[in-house]
């Protein structure tokens, strides 16, 4: 009898055997701090790529779709990201701007989840990131755009071998 789907990823391992500390009673004062500590942490311990996170957005129609891409900045507590107006995470973001970053880190046990409010940079912050892509051939892409995420809500996620995993987060009233 052959072992079902379920079964070979109950019997995937969850996490590495070093797992990071995390103790929220001396966390930071602000969430950009934190994460700042946590990625200079995974790059530390030799994560891959990670800046990169999963954006989910829904449009008009309500439906929830998600992509993967690079954090851009971390500028006074907005996290920057960029992309072209013309995709669907800029369709979506035009019709609504909620959205929500995640950024995974497996090596570590880490997770952090933004959610907040998106709005769109002036054209300057996305001429400058087009060009400082690399291989950029054309000078200028009047579709590119950079859209910064105020939080009104992120929640650091740490993993334990004891499954009680430690969760934090910081909220903004509005």
């Amino acid at each position: 009898m052959s072992e079902s789907l379920r079964d070979r990823l109950r019997a995937l391992p969850a996490f590495p055997d070093e797992l990071p500390e995390f103790d929220p009673a001396v966390a930071p004062a602000t969430a950009h701090e934190l994460f700042l500590q946590w990625l200079d942490d995974a790059l530390a311990r030799g994560v891959a790529q990670p800046h990169a996170c999963t954006l989910s957005t829904a449009g008009p129609t309500g439906h929830v779709t998600a992509r993967t891409l690079i954090l851009k900045d971390l500028v006074d507590g907005q996290w920057v990201f960029a992309g072209a107006r013309s995709t669907r995470k800029g369709i979506d973001l035009a019709a609504n701007p909620s959205a929500a970053l995640t950024f995974y880190w497996p090596e570590v046990g880490r997770q952090v989840r933004i959610t907040g409010e998106v709005e769109e940079l002036p054209s300057a912050v996305a001429a400058a990131d087009w060009a400082a892509r690399p291989a950029v051939t054309e000078p200028h892409n009047p579709d590119w755009a950079a859209w910064a995420l105020t939080p009104t809500e992120v929640e650091f996620w740490q993993a334990r071998h004891d499954r009680q995993h430690v969760r934090h987060w910081y909220r903004t009233a509005h």
